[in-house]
């Protein structure tokens, strides 16, 4: 386990559980400065948006833009419980994020590596490291949970 990484990881899972209480898909993004310096934490929120595109990296990313005055994020690392889907890993290219640490994969919409590989395509004019599996087990329960009770 990558401990350096745990500490905004667990700020990632506190802001999933804020989507999971408002009924939103869990899921937690913090966006990091080379510094340290937390620049945005946000969350889930498409239905109390009414916003397909308000995932909580986009958000994340949209605030920390404002927060710093401009839209590329250099030297920075994306926090995120679980892999992100195709828009947002587009979103944190185009904001030249230089790393990107998830929780568990995601198999249906994954785009740092389980669907698509965003980050590691060539084609692509900018490419970042990605860490996956930090604090994965929690990360996964907080999902599973959520829809084990949205199925009952």
């Amino acid at each position: 386990m990558n401990t350096k990484h745990i500490e905004f990881m667990k700020l990632a899972i506190i802001d999933a559980e804020k989507a999971q209480r408002k009924g939103e898909v869990p899921i937690g993004a913090v966006l990091v400065a080379h510094n340290k310096d937390v620049l945005a934490a946000e969350h889930n929120q498409t239905i109390t948006l009414n916003d397909p595109t308000a995932h909580a990296e986009i958000l994340a990313l949209r605030s920390a833009a404002a927060k710093v005055g401009n839209y590329r994020l250099l030297n920075t690392t994306l926090y995120v419980t679980v892999e992100p889907c195709p828009m947002c890993m587009g979103a944190a290219m185009h904001a030249r994020v230089s790393q990107l640490v998830f929780g568990p994969r995601d198999p249906k919409w994954g785009a740092a590596g389980s669907l698509y590989n965003f980050a590691q395509d060539h084609r692509f004019n900018h490419e970042f490291e990605v860490v996956e599996g930090i604090c994965e087990a929690d990360c996964k329960k907080l999902m599973q949970d959520f829809f084990r009770k949205k199925r009952t």
